[in-house]
């Protein structure tokens, strides 16, 4: 028996995001701020530097619950990024040598000294029998390396070279199981990855990361087994699931939904099933962003700074020469895609068939539902009817509050809207009284916006013919 191929390409996309979360950020070039700290998630440090800064992690461990008899195997797929340094050399005019430099511009290409990284991983597979009461260890060793490239001008002349260095890794991964207590037999299943690099005592944070495992994830399968999620474990299993220890990982079923065979352990907290939006254009390098800012964000950059990314790593310069050749119909699939459930009769006994249907007015197009109007619509709070033109004493606080919201305690507001978000959520929209810039604020159709247990009403909304203006 094997794992689907299907279902491990399905987590493996979502793996490959995982690799490359935080690996560089907009603006995409090594001179930014935010550029300066980098590899936040899944680092495990050799222990030199462990010793040094305790807050920095040598080891993750990983445990999960499933369902499998003795003879089940268990497949498990450790990857991880390691530091190559590029650095950068020119060929001297005078002497025809090779010396470094802090850039280098051949043509319209322009180079600069950078970390990337390489990808690896390695794979360690046992049976659940042999685990039980004992553990498997996977000792393994990536030795220290460096390559080259030469660089030519548009005539084939010699114009510089770019060289990759990488230092030695050593580490260990670790599998173990044991039966959990209970009627239902559970196996609890362990793995480890252990940074065992041994160097000289190291003084920062970017030199340990040239000694490091970085974004270290695992994809642990087992072929005819069920995994009971952690993050919402099945009544019976809580107590267990609640006992497993994570440390820097935290293991999700993975693959589509039907998939229960296959767990992704990831540095990044993620749900069960995650996957990567049909709609994502490609790696943005910040899974915790909008694509669609970002790509806006990016798309604006002048030449000069889209020329200083490219100049920093391949991925970035990939990443904008995508960008740039984006077709509109792709930037227009990044608004979102909300699904509309509309009834058809019935072909089923259990009731009507729910179809998916895309209208065609774009969701964000206030002429896309006509159920909501924001001029007539209106919420009751305290059994007072309130809509637009309703007069309301401001409580924040209710469900949120900060320092700014302590100002607009028992004030007089004017309501201007009632409103209804896509999850279903009332916003009261108002205007607060007394307030000289309340006219422009108004036109500009900029408001406060509160819960509705959030306001005390003082009068009921007025009839359409008292109203001041209609809604814009």
């Amino acid at each position: 028996m094997s794992l689907d191929p299907a279902h491990l390409e399905h987590a493996r996309r979502v793996a490959d995001a995982v690799l490359y979360e935080g690996y560089l950020l907009y603006p995409y070039r090594g001179s930014a701020q935010k550029n300066r700290a980098r590899f936040q998630f899944g680092v495990l440090v050799p222990p030199a530097y462990r010793a040094a800064d305790e807050r920095e992690l040598s080891a993750s461990q990983t445990e999960c619950l499933l369902e499998c008899p003795d003879d089940a195997e268990v497949l498990v797929l450790v990857r991880f990024l390691h530091v190559q340094e590029r650095i950068v050399r020119a060929v001297s005019p005078e002497a025809g040598e090779l010396h470094e430099v802090s850039a280098l511009q051949v043509e319209a290409t322009e180079y600069t000294p950078w970390d990337e990284a390489a990808e690896r991983q390695q794979q360690v597979a046992a049976t659940v029998a042999g685990l039980l009461g004992r553990e498997r260890a996977l000792e393994f060793h990536i030795g220290p390396g460096e390559r080259s490239e030469d660089l030519t001008d548009a005539e084939g002349r010699a114009a510089g070279q770019l060289a990759w260095r990488w230092t030695a890794l050593d580490g260990v991964i670790r599998l173990s199981a044991e039966r959990v207590a209970g009627p239902y037999g559970a196996l609890r299943l362990r793995v480890r990855v252990e940074n065992h690099t041994d160097t000289a005592p190291l003084r920062t944070r970017d030199e340990a990361l040239r000694h490091a495992l970085i974004a270290v994830h695992a994809l642990i399968g087992v072929p005819g087994g069920r995994f009971l999620s952690l993050t919402d474990p099945p009544e019976w299993a809580a107590a267990e699931a609640a006992a497993c220890a994570n440390t820097g990982t935290w293991p999700v079923l993975a693959g589509p939904g039907d998939c229960r065979d296959l767990v992704l352990s990831s540095p990044v907290i993620l749900y069960d099933h995650p996957e990567i939006a049909a709609e994502s254009a490609g790696d943005l390098f910040d899974a915790t962003e909008i694509d669609e800012i970002l790509t806006l964000r990016t798309l604006a950059l002048t030449d000069a700074e889209k020329r200083q990314a490219r100049a920093t790593d391949p991925r970035a310069a990939d990443l904008m020469d995508r960008l740039d050749s984006m077709p509109p119909e792709m930037l227009d699939r990044m608004h979102g895609a909300i699904r509309y459930l509309r009834a058809t009769p019935g072909r089923s006994e259990a009731g009507p068939d729910l179809i998916l249907d895309r209208p065609q007015v774009p969701w964000w197009d206030p002429g896309s539902d006509g159920s909501v109007s924001p001029e007539t619509d209106h919420v009751i709070v305290a059994g007072i009817r309130v809509a637009r033109g309703s007069r309301v004493l401001m409580r924040p606080g209710s469900r949120r509050a900060d320092a700014q919201d302590l100002f607009l305690l028992g004030r007089m507001a004017t309501v201007e809207a009632v409103l209804h978000d896509v999850d279903g959520q009332v916003h009261v929209a108002v205007s607060p009284d007394h307030d000289p810039a309340a006219e422009l604020q108004r036109s500009h159709g900029r408001f406060l916006y509160f819960a509705p247990d959030e306001i005390e009403p003082i009068e009921p909304a007025p009839t359409p013919a008292e109203r001041r203006k209609p809604w814009s």
